[in-house]
């Protein structure tokens, strides 16, 4: 019986004979991460009464969540989390100017075609855009990694879905995967792997393409694959040495659901509060009043995210009862957006440009909502209480969904302005 690309990965680190859905598995982590809760996972790692981690330059730390520190809770984390580096010479230790961790993950070469990489966020299936296995765990099973570089997992069931056709004008991945989280539903593929195909994936970006593999989390994805190609490699070859293997899943491995989407057919979609499940037309929500646009994050804070929205502006002003917040996703991305202009025409505009960092996503601080007001973010979660008040709403877009909507002051859609 044929593999999938996540049973091949999973086979290979764990060394296991054979390898099919259901079975667990002892596998050796390639790259481990922890952002800001590090500050827990290093406390836990020291009741272990470990004296070193397992391998100190395949540990990951980025500072990137709140920062700068929003509290002396924080702050004392942080410093928690520079002690615990270069006590154990950690090699790879980002403080909080470098930005968002799974931005600067695959900018710093730390991701490659074939691993196995666990990281303390949710969103870590962010690799798989390089044809890796990449998936959340906790901060006390990390604190196990640190110690041992292996974690048992079980082999997931995988769904294959393909897609098909040529994004239309104004519809970009952001559209492809709040169309197929409004379809699978919030647990629709719980602790599945996903692996994406299809001409339409081919013609993407790496970034569009970290994008969707982003957001699979949020139907409950163990892991999200699109098996690495000429782009990923072009992308990686003067940010690593290292090479990686390019996995492909055999002819005939098997799925537990193949599933196709046409993107040709598709229009902008927006995610209405409170589920990130709950996606619309953008026609069946225009007109909504918005109080506050983001545009950045892990999921669309990338140069061409930034570039589009800063098009879609075209020469125009934000509305003047919106507050627009452009968060580069590193500082690599701020440099470059920032040498090519776009910067500037969002300042210029009256938007306001703030460091790199997961910050107005997060909700912790850089944009906090009151009660009664309307946000429309391009990151990835819009939970009740996600940016503030509970009584506030946040609807997730597409880039240019978002800067449109900051300049009408309401929900539009794109392809009208």
């Amino acid at each position: 019986m044929g593999l999938t690309v996540a049973e091949k990965i999973l086979k290979r680190a764990s060394g296991a004979d054979s390898i099919e859905p259901g079975d667990i598995v002892n596998a050796k982590v390639d790259v481990a991460m922890s952002h800001d809760n590090a500050a827990l996972v290093s406390k836990v790692f020291g009741e272990m009464g470990f004296p070193k981690v397992w391998d100190a330059d395949r540990i990951i730390i980025p500072i990137d969540h709140r920062v700068p520190a929003n509290n002396i809770k924080t702050a004392e984390g942080h410093k928690r989390i520079r002690e615990f580096a270069s006590a154990q010479n950690i090699t790879h230790f980002y403080d909080v100017r470098e930005g968002v961790c799974h931005q600067i993950m695959p900018e710093f070469g730390h991701v490659v075609p074939g691993s196995l990489i666990v990281g303390t966020d949710s969103h870590t299936t962010t690799y798989g855009a390089f044809g890796a296995f990449s998936t959340g765990i906790g901060a006390t099973e990390m604190a196990a990694v640190w110690a041992t570089g292996e974690l048992w997992l079980k082999v997931p069931e995988t769904f294959k879905i393909n897609l098909t056709g040529q994004l239309p004008d104004m519809v970009f991945s952001k559209d492809v995967i709040l169309n197929i989280c409004g379809d699978l539903t919030a647990e629709g593929a719980n602790y599945r792997a996903i692996e994406y195909y299809g001409e339409a994936l081919d013609a993407m970006t790496v970034g569009s393409r970290m994008t969707i593999t982003n957001m699979s989390m949020e139907m409950g994805a163990k892991a999200a694959i699109a098996p690495a190609d000429r782009k990923v490699l072009d992308y990686l070859k003067d940010r690593t040495s290292e090479t990686g293997e390019i996995v492909t899943a055999d002819a005939d491995a098997t799925y537990e659901k193949q599933i196709e989407y046409d993107v040709s057919q598709l229009v902008p979609k927006v995610a209405c509060p409170h589920a990130v499940d709950n996606v619309k037309d953008v026609s069946e929500v225009a007109d909504t009043p918005v109080n506050q646009a983001v545009l950045g994050s892990c999921t669309n804070g990338r140069l061409e995210d930034l570039k589009a929205g800063a098009e879609m502006l075209k020469g125009k002003d934000i509305h003047k009862n919106v507050r627009l917040i452009v968060a580069p996703a590193s500082r690599q991305v701020y440099l470059d957006s920032m040498e090519a202009g776009i910067l500037q025409k969002f300042v210029k505009a009256g938007g306001m440009v703030i460091n790199p960092g997961c910050g107005p996503c997060l909700g912790a601080h850089e944009g906090i909502l009151a009660a009664g007001e309307n946000c429309i973010a391009s990151t990835n979660r819009n939970f009740q209480g996600r940016m503030g008040s509970t009584e506030s709403g946040i609807y997730l877009a597409s880039p240019v969904t978002v800067i449109a909507s900051a300049v009408a002051g309401k929900i539009v859609d794109p392809r009208e302005v």
